[in-house]
């Protein structure tokens, strides 16, 4: 069996933007890129056609919106500026460190299965919590991979990376539509969320009760 984790939410928190495009914009102008008088606007227009699934890079789609104004930059500037305008402060939640040790304690893989459309963020969202590459098998994000949760394939991706089939991989998280998404190729999900509706999930009152659940597991 491996057990992968949710990040954000799920082992951490972390203070995004409240209005990302306003962000992305300070970061472009002070990269001296006009920005458009309809920022606001074409930043929440679809300008890439992706699969239904797939992740969109967020420097790809501020690239693809910024042409569809006529805007003309240099370089890897969006990149930079998005990277920029996520920049957050982290507190690791009670009981991660402890829910990683205990799956790693009954001998399974660990991974970390993030959604993340910003390129270098979840690592160093790792490095400002309490958490370190070193505590996970494998580090699976979705720009990364390619495809965002509740996608298949993000969890067929973590799970070939542990080594497991994907119907032995137990998924962590705090959110019953992306996270629970681990039923379709058979997992099982373990949410935080109180509110998830209960069919192959299991409610977690916090990350404390997973060495519980997992021996459950293991028994069944």
């Amino acid at each position: 069996m491996g057990v992968s984790f949710d990040l954000f939410d799920t082992l951490v928190t972390a203070d995004y933007p409240t209005d990302p495009a306003a962000a992305i914009a300070t970061e472009l102008e002070s990269r001296d890129v006009s920005v458009p008088d309809d920022w606001a606007d074409a930043y929440t227009e679809a300008h890439v056609d992706a699969p239904a699934g797939a992740e969109i890079p967020l420097p790809a789609h501020v690239s693809r919106a910024l042409a569809s104004r006529g805007v003309e930059f240099s370089g890897n500037v969006p990149r930079r500026a998005v990277v920029s305008a996520f920049d957050p402060a982290v507190e690791t939640r009670p009981g991660a460190r402890e829910a990683i040790e205990a799956a790693r304690s009954r001998g399974h893989a660990v991974a970390l299965c993030s959604n993340c459309s910003v390129p270098e963020l979840v690592g160093r969202t790792l490095v400002r919590s309490e958490l370190t590459r070193e505590d996970f098998d494998a580090i699976v994000t979705s720009v990364g991979c390619g495809w965002r949760k509740p996608a298949p394939e993000i969890f067929e991706v973590t799970a070939d990376e542990l080594g497991v089939e994907p119907s032995e991989l137990v998924h962590v998280g705090d959110d019953p539509r992306t996270d629970g998404g681990v039923e379709a190729v058979g997992g099982t999900a373990l949410l935080l969320d109180a509110d998830a509706e209960p069919t192959a999930r299991t409610r977690l009152p916090n990350l404390g009760a997973l060495a519980d659940r997992l021996d459950a597991l293991e028994v069944t």
